[in-house]
């Protein structure tokens, strides 16, 4: 799944059509490691995403408007110093290695006029965007690497700046078919595919599979065993590779799994897989990245952001997990209680044989249909009659404790389907905003403390995400469980059509009737939707529930979210990003 250098000099390519000369508008950092330059240039603009991340290191032009944090970090305030109105006027790659050096023209507080190099270094966990002054100096990087973190290059301000080491590979811009075979018969005598991989330079290991799959006809074949026929096929295909890197030829393909998850990329067609995955062609570099690490990015900026409430939510399940085992073994105990009141009833019964200081007392059980002679422990300090209250006692307390776990019980685990909810929310949560009205609703239930807003600014209403369906009709579905409850309990009308995945955590979905009748197209698409935002948006055959509003009550003391329903009815789907991705109004 790695860019690699090949793809990257089509990424370049991309930049150099039509961002030359263009200037920088705005910079922004939505993420720790992830950069958005807005460029305009004459007749149009774009945002060029830029992301150090080891998830995901690239630069493309993205068509993605990624929230940014309130307030904006150092490295990106420093670039705003150094960038803001800069002219891009080159972008520049060495050899096939993944580095790209994008050259800015800016003013510096002289008002003369400097370079301003980017570096953008994609190597996976070392990936990096370095600034460098127009004296080859950095002056920062959004990911510093001092002595300790490694002994061979170091990236800090003032230091000046080298290139990583460079390996001894041929670069398909200049080495013919033969040099290649050459280096394959001189290296390590292994598949072919992992010996590509060492012999050649910018290449990934998907497009070194691609390569030995069309060589040996998909037969895993070690250097030394290659046939006659296998190298020719091998030499040929080299030879066409070679002349579509020199060309700049570039076939953007995604190979996705048959449930429609993208896998891995090229920038040639991919035919190793067979029947056992998708491919998809795409209109250029940038946007098949731009699809291909859209909703990963979604995830990893949300994880960064909100990381204190993820540990928060797991130790509060973990917490409320134990309490109930707790309960649940000490309500097994109060079902003994019956026992209890035996005992007290057969000692009554043989008050004139019992004895103050006896130990225990044998009678005969006449709770038994066999009427077995029992023995029932007794406090010697006790008299018999002290002894059967003491039985009485112990059975009411047990009584009442039963009675207090189960209701103690039911609220554990209405709390725990709670916390779960607010989890799954918070998974799917897409930005600052949704993250910011759950931590409001767990300020509200006492699980965290409230954040004061500074210069009294108010926390913005969300509206819920809207969706209409090839009928016409809107969907709303909510982001979150307070939202839930706005949108289920107060702003729909008691003929709108609620749903929801049946005893799985997710989304109220809302159909909008408008008093008409509801085609049964359109109750499927919102089940689909209702599906796609719940905690089962990965799995299949889905229960959906869906019931007219009028219908749905709020229980007394509920928590956020959690509704009862009936008359209500079922439908099974499989969620589908695609559909629900079509039905989105932005």
């Amino acid at each position: 799944m790695a860019l690699d250098g090949i793809f990257l000099s089509r990424i370049k390519h991309e930049i150099e059509q039509v961002a030359i000369g263009a200037r920088v508008d705005k910079i922004a950092q939505p993420s720790r490691e992830e950069l958005v330059v807005a460029l305009r240039w004459r007749g149009g603009g774009g945002k060029l995403l830029i992301s150090a991340s080891p998830q995901g290191p690239r630069i493309h032009f993205t068509g993605e408007a990624p929230e940014n944090p309130q307030k904006p970090p150092m490295f990106c305030m420093l670039l705003r110093k150094h960038l803001s109105g800069a002219r891009l006027v080159a972008a520049r790659q060495i050899g096939l290695d993944r580095v790209l050096h994008l050259d800015f023209e800016a003013a510096n507080e002289l008002g003369d006029t400097v370079t301003i190099t980017l570096a953008v270094e994609i190597m996976g966990r070392h990936s990096n965007i370095v600034v460098i002054g127009p004296d080859g100096r950095i002056v920062d990087a959004i990911r510093r690497v001092d002595l300790e973190t490694s002994s061979v290059r170091q990236i800090l301000p003032g230091m000046r700046y080298a290139l990583p080491p460079v390996q001894n590979k041929l670069s398909l811009y200049e080495a013919e078919p033969e040099q290649v075979l050459a280096r394959l018969a001189a290296g390590r005598d292994v598949e072919l595919s992992k010996a590509l991989l060492d012999a050649l330079q910018g290449v990934s290991p998907l497009l070194c599979r691609e390569i030995a799959h069309y060589a040996t006809r998909g037969v895993e074949t070690v250097c030394s065993e290659l046939t006659k026929e296998q190298i020719s096929r091998l030499e040929f295909y080299l030879s066409g590779l070679a002349e579509t890197v020199r060309a700049g030829g570039c076939t953007p393909t995604m190979v996705l799994e048959l449930s429609g998850k993208p896998k891995d990329f090229s920038f040639v067609p991919v035919n190793q897989y067979g029947a056992a995955m998708l491919t998809k062609e795409c209109a250029s570099c940038s946007a098949l990245l731009d699809s291909f690490y859209t909703d990963r990015d979604r995830i990893e900026r949300v994880r960064q952001r909100s990381g204190d409430l993820l540990k928060l939510l797991a130790n509060t399940s973990d917490r409320i997990t134990r309490k109930l085992a707790a309960q649940k073994e000490e309500l097994l105990e109060c079902a003994k209680r019956e026992e209890l009141k035996q005992k007290g009833d057969l000692i009554g019964a043989n008050l004139y044989a019992v004895q103050k200081g006896d130990a225990k007392a044998v009678v005969q059980n006449f709770y038994s249909e066999a009427g077995e002679d029992i023995e029932i422990e007794l406090d010697p300090m006790l008299t018999p009659a002290q002894n059967a209250q003491r039985y009485y006692a112990l059975y009411r307390k047990a009584d009442t404790a039963e009675k207090m776990l189960r209701k103690l019980i039911s609220q554990g685990e209405a709390e725990l389907a709670y916390i779960d909810s607010v989890f799954d929310a918070l998974t799917r949560a897409s930005g600052e905003a949704e993250l910011d009205a759950i931590r409001s609703e767990l300020a509200s239930g006492g699980y965290v403390r409230a954040q004061a807003r500074k210069g009294g600014r108010k926390e913005s209403a969300l509206p819920p995400m809207r969706y209409r369906s090839s009928d016409g009709f809107v969907i709303l579905s909510g982001r979150n469980n307070m939202q839930n409850d706005r949108l289920t309990l107060r702003d729909a009308n008691g003929c709108d059509i609620w749903l929801h995945t049946q005893r799985i955590p997710g989304s109220h979905t809302i159909i909008l009737t408008e008093d008409k009748e509801v085609p049964k197209s359109t109750i499927e698409q919102a089940c689909v939707i209702a599906a796609y935002n719940s905690k089962a948006r990965d799995s299949t055959k889905v229960p959906v529930d869906f019931a007219l509003v009028r219908y749905v009550k709020k229980p007394n003391g509920a928590k956020p979210g959690m509704v009862i329903y009936d008359h209500y009815q079922t439908v099974i789907v499989d969620p589908s990003e695609e559909l629900v991705r079509t039905l989105q109004e932005k």
